[in-house]
């Protein structure tokens, strides 16, 4: 069955042709004279028809025996994401793809086999049939797949950082600089100090340059940092909506049994569909983690193409509209408990009184970058006399010790690997977390693009259904049925008030 997603390899030419940034990341061309494959975007000159070769992951490119461009750099197309809620293989391909994307997956695991069978356990299938699926699916295995990802991060490390090729070895996932290079020389026909050595354009130089990270047009780009600029924490965070250095903060990365803290900064360039990566020197042995949680943080992964197919008759002014991530998943927890039937700024308040009580202090080149969000260990052993004095109520307090509890010992994950329905179905255990607060966390800290916050008062009058409760949140379901499986991106554009016919609340805080 064709789908908004679904291109022939005609399409694909014609938009290889005209260097469409729609299609970054949504396909590869491979080209069989040179032996290199491309982002559609590549600005080199256009090969003819009949030495072109599509694929549709990098993976697949390479296992096919080609390598990747070093002009373009398959490394920066956004990523690919699947999304289905009907068939069940394309979920567990989603998934899992999306799970061993993840850099933090990598680390710990001597060979990448023993990572594929710990997803293929998280996942409750066996190894075989994990193996089936991706081959039916990709054309590649998973531990082909995941290798693809290594090397690409590492290629990505050696062109924009100074770092020591043993730590981008580390950081990318290889148990040892001697397996690094044999991969690497396997794939590429290159020792990672040759790929190093090779020219580098003006502004893609190592020293100080930004790491480059490019999105799919259309991107409103000022309404995502205006959303971001009325919740920002003084100390942690900057946000600058008009300017082109967008935001500026604090970070802590947890990656092998270590604590990394820094700062990074990121500018946007709309023009090239790019945004700038600028990070502390503390931060770039983690560097492909930072990169990730970035992505997720701007949304810079979301296809319009397709989301805009399901949306734009209901909501014709959201087309550049994207869904507000976050750095850091229990953070956004700790924000949106705080946030419960308040105002958005009355709940900045309380953040920022818990921030300057339990943060920690960190030294930044940035003046207005001097404090860490607090940890959950610090969160989970304050006393609620405490937290009773930055004036947040006891049912809050309630909520957020049960929450940094239940993530001190590991039984709840937030962020876009964790499987949506049953980590909300474990916030909604905890005290004082209803429907409404675990779906927009699934929104925004899992990247859920299915979320849809139940009862939500500026959704149901945006969306023009009279009255309130629970009758007018099953009409509210009723409505949003259309909009599955983008429903994240609906409450993103309906509180926009870009509903085709919006009755804009007045009153109702933002959520």
């Amino acid at each position: 069955m064709n789908t908004p997603d679904s291109i022939d390899d005609e399409a694909r030419y014609r938009a290889l042709c005209s260097h469409d940034a729609r299609f970054d990341g949504r396909f590869f061309t491979a080209v069989t004279s040179t032996g290199i494959y491309c982002r559609p975007v590549c600005r080199v000159r256009t090969p003819r028809r009949e030495n072109c070769r599509f694929f549709e992951h990098a993976a697949q490119a390479e296992q096919a025996g080609f390598r990747p461009c070093l002009r373009c750099r398959p490394e920066l197309a956004p990523l690919q994401r699947h999304w289905s809620v009907e068939d069940a293989r394309s979920i567990l391909v989603q998934q899992a793809t999306q799970w061993l994307d993840n850099p933090q997956n990598w680390p710990g695991a001597s060979e990448g086999g023993a990572t594929v069978a710990r997803l293929a356990s998280r996942l409750g299938v066996s190894d075989r049939h994990l193996r089936r699926i991706f081959e039916d699916r990709l054309g590649v295995s998973p531990l082909q797949y995941l290798l693809t990802r290594k090397l690409l991060a590492a290629k990505q490390m050696l062109a924009d950082t100074a770092l020591p090729i043993t730590q981008i070895a580390l950081a990318s996932g290889f148990a040892s600089q001697r397996r690094f290079n044999a991969a690497f020389g396997d794939h590429y026909g290159l020792s990672p100090g040759q790929m190093r050595r090779q020219p580098l354009s003006a502004n893609n130089q190592r020293d100080g340059t930004p790491v480059q990270l490019f999105w799919r047009p259309p991107f409103d780009v000022a309404a995502l940092l205006r959303f971001l600029a009325e919740r920002q924490l003084p100390g942690i965070e900057h946000v600058q909506p008009d300017a082109p250095l967008g935001l500026q903060r604090t970070a802590r990365v947890e990656s092998g049994g270590l604590t990394h803290t820094g700062w990074f900064s990121v500018r946007f360039d709309p023009d090239a569909n790019r945004l700038e990566l600028q990070l502390s020197d503390s931060l770039l042995p983690v560097l492909p983690t930072v990169i990730w949680r970035v992505r997720a943080l701007f949304d810079l992964d979301a296809n319009p193409l397709v989301i805009n197919s399901a949306l734009h008759a209901d909501f014709p002014a959201g087309d550049g509209l994207r869904v507000p991530g976050c750095f850091d998943g229990f953070e956004l927890a700790v924000r949106a408990i705080l946030g419960q039937q308040i105002t958005v700024a009355a709940a900045r308040t309380l953040a920022i009184r818990l921030t300057e009580r339990l943060g920690e202090a960190i030294t930044t080149q940035h003046p207005q970058l001097h404090r860490l969000f607090p940890t959950a260990q610090a969160l989970a052993s304050v006393g609620p006399d405490i937290l009773g004095e930055l004036g947040i109520v006891r049912q809050r307090q309630a909520a957020l010790q049960s929450l940094a509890r239940a993530i001190v010992e590991g039984g709840l994950v937030l962020n876009a690997f964790a499987d949506a329905h049953t980590t909300t179905q474990a916030l909604q255990a905890l005290p004082g977390i209803g429907p409404w607060t675990a779906q927009y966390i699934a929104m925004r800290a899992l990247r859920w693009p299915d979320a849809w916050p139940v009862g939500d008062v500026a959704l149901i009058k945006t969306l023009g259904i009279e009255g309130r409760g629970r009758a007018a949140a099953l009409e509210a379901d009723r409505q949003s049925a259309a909009w599955r499986p983008w429903r994240s991106y609906a409450v993103i554009r309906a509180w926009a008030g870009t509903h085709a016919n919006p009755i804009l609340p007045s009153g109702v805080p933002s959520p």
